[in-house]
C-alpha cells in the first residue's frame, strides 16, 4: 500500500510540476494586474447597460439586433483591436404579434402569456377551446380520448431545464398527435411572478401545426386546480405569430494577433441575438460584453499573448444557431482547419457571482486548466471541473476542438430567462467584472503558454 500511495504522490507532483511549467513565470503578475483592472472599473458594466437601454431586445431578423451590432463595430474599432469584422449569416425571422389569452370559465381572466418561438398563429378571430390540463406527456397518452378537439394545457412541474423544456420543444406536435387544437405550457421557470417566459419551439414532421404558447405559473397552478375540482375550463387564444423569410444578420469578430503563433486561435465569447422580450442584459449581452472587455483589458494592459486571441459576437443562438454554424463553415473553408483552434470559450449562463469553468477536452489540458485556475484564488473563480461546453462553441467541439463554459452560481437564472425581465437590474456589476477578470485570465493564460493546449 505504501509503494502504491508513493507512486500516485509522485504522478501527481509530475502531472503538477508538467502544468506549472507550460505556464510562463510572468503570468501571476499578469493575472493579477489582469484581476485589478477589471475590479476596478465600470466601463463594460455601462457599455451593457447602455447596448440594452437603447437598443432592447435584440431578435434575430430584428432591427434591434442589427441596430446593436453596427454600434458594436464602432465601438469595437474605437477600442483599437487588431482587427475587427462582422460575417454574414442568414437567420430565421419569426415575427411574434400581438397576442392574448383568455381564461374564459369557470372565471373571466387575462392571462398573461408569450408564444413559444417558431409557432403559427390562430385564425384572426381566434380558438376558442376546452382546455385539457395535463402534468406529463406520459398522462396526455392516458387521456388521449380527451384531447381531441382541445387546447391541452401541460402544467409541468419544473424540475431541471434539460428536462422540463421539452414541454416548450415538443409540447405543441405531441398535443397535436392527439387531436388538440392548440397547446399551452406553465412557463419553464424555476420561480415565477406572473412572468411568463418565451423559448424556442419545433414541429415534428408529419405533424399538424398547432399555436403554441407559455402562460405564468401560477395561472397553470389555477387551472389544474380548477380542473381538479371538476370544472371545465374554456380559452380563447389569439395569436399573431408568423415565420417570415430568412433575414440578414452577422457575426461580430475582433482578435489581438499572437507575437509568436498568430495562426493558433483562442476564441471566446457568447450570443448577440437576444430573445424579443426583456433587454437580454443576462441572456447574453452580458457575456458578450464581458468577452469583449476581457479582449480590451489584454489590449490596454499591454499584455501581449504568443497566440491570437479572437472574440467572437455569434448571431442567432436563441433560434437557430446559424451564427455558430457559420463560423464553423467559415473557419473550415476559409481557415482551412479546426485545427488551428486552441480553445473555445464561451459564457451563456449569465453573469453572476463566476465559480470557474467547466471543460471538455484532455487531461493534460485540464491539468493546465486547473493551474492556470489556482492563479485566481483572490476571487474565487478558478475552479475546473470535467465536462462543459456551450451552444454556439458546440460546431467547433464537434470538430474536435477543446471547450469550456463559464460557471457561475446561477440560482437566479431561469427567474428571469427569456422574459420581460431579462434586464440590466438583475446583474450586480461585481460578479460582472469577476466574470471579465475570470474569461481574460483563462483566454491570456491559454494564449500565453509555453505550450500548445494538449489536445
Amino acid at each position: 500500500m505504501k509503494k502504491v500511495s508513493l507512486l500516485l504522490l509522485i504522478l501527481l507532483i509530475s502531472v503538477s510540476g508538467s502544468a506549472q511549467e507550460a505556464i510562463p513565470s510572468s503570468f501571476e503578475n499578469d493575472v493579477q494586474s489582469i484581476i485589478d483592472a477589471a475590479i476596478n472599473s465600470d466601463f463594460a458594466f455601462e457599455r451593457l447597460t447602455y447596448m440594452g437601454d437603447t437598443f432592447g431586445p435584440r431578435f434575430s431578423g430584428s432591427e434591434n439586433l442589427e441596430n446593436s451590432i453596427d454600434w458594436i463595430v464602432e465601438e469595437m474599432k474605437s477600442d483599437g483591436f487588431d482587427r475587427v469584422w462582422t460575417q454574414p449569416v442568414k437567420v430565421p425571422h419569426w415575427v411574434r404579434g400581438e397576442e392574448s389569452a383568455i381564461l374564459n370559465v369557470p372565471i373571466k381572466r387575462k392571462l398573461p402569456m408569450l408564444g413559444l418561438g417558431g409557432s403559427v398563429g390562430t385564425p384572426s378571430k381566434g380558438i376558442t377551446g376546452e382546455v385539457l390540463v395535463v402534468q406529463s406527456f406520459e398522462e396526455l397518452e392516458e387521456r388521449s380520448e380527451e384531447a381531441e378537439g382541445k387546447i391541452v394545457l401541460f402544467n409541468a412541474e419544473f424540475t431541471s431545464y434539460g428536462q422540463t423544456v421539452g414541454y416548450r420543444v415538443n409540447g405543441a406536435s405531441e398535443a397535436a398527435k392527439h387531436g388538440a387544437i392548440a397547446s399551452l405550457i406553465a412557463s419553464v421557470a424555476s420561480y415565477s411572478i406572473q412572468t411568463p417566459h418565451t423559448g424556442v419551439m419545433r414541429y415534428a414532421d408529419g405533424v399538424k401545426k398547432i399555436p403554441h404558447a407559455a402562460i405564468t405559473v401560477e395561472d397553470a397552478l389555477l387551472m389544474q386546480r380548477l380542473a381538479d375540482r371538476g370544472e371545465k375550463l374554456e380559452v380563447t387564444l389569439k395569436m399573431e405569430a408568423q415565420t417570415l423569410p430568412d433575414a440578414d444578420s452577422r457575426n461580430v469578430i475582433a482578435e489581438i494577433k499572437g507575437s509568436e503563433f498568430p495562426d493558433e486561435i483562442i476564441v471566446l465569447g457568447g450570443h448577440i441575438d437576444s430573445w424579443d422580450v426583456g433587454t437580454g442584459m443576462m441572456d447574453d449581452g452580458g457575456g458578450c460584453v464581458a468577452a469583449w472587455e476581457a479582449l480590451r483589458l489584454i489590449k490596454k494592459l499591454g499584455l501581449t499573448p504568443k497566440r491570437t486571441i479572437r472574440v467572437v459576437l455569434w448571431t442567432n443562438e436563441e433560434n437557430g444557431l446559424a451564427g455558430a454554424n457559420e463560423y464553423r463553415r467559415w473557419v473550415e473553408e476559409d481557415e482551412q482547419s479546426l485545427n488551428n483552434h486552441v480553445l473555445a470559450m464561451e459564457s451563456d449562463a449569465g453573469v453572476f457571482d463566476p465559480i470557474g469553468f467547466g471543460f471538455t477536452g484532455s487531461d493534460e489540458a485540464f491539468d493546465i486548466l486547473t493551474e492556470i485556475g489556482a492563479h485566481l484564488e483572490s476571487i474565487e473563480s478558478g475552479e475546473i471541473s470535467k465536462g462543459g461546453g456551450g451552444a454556439d462553441i458546440g460546431p467547433l467541439m464537434r470538430g474536435g476542438v477543446p471547450g469550456m463554459g463559464l460557471r457561475v452560481n446561477g440560482d437566479k437564472y431561469f427567474w428571469f430567462h427569456h422574459t420581460d425581465a431579462d434586464t440590466i437590474d438583475k446583474l450586480n456589476i461585481d460578479d460582472f467584472n469577476e466574470c471579465v477578470a475570470t474569461m481574460a485570465a483563462f483566454a491570456y493564460g491559454v494564449a500565453d503558454l509555453n505550450i500548445r493546449l494538449p489536445r
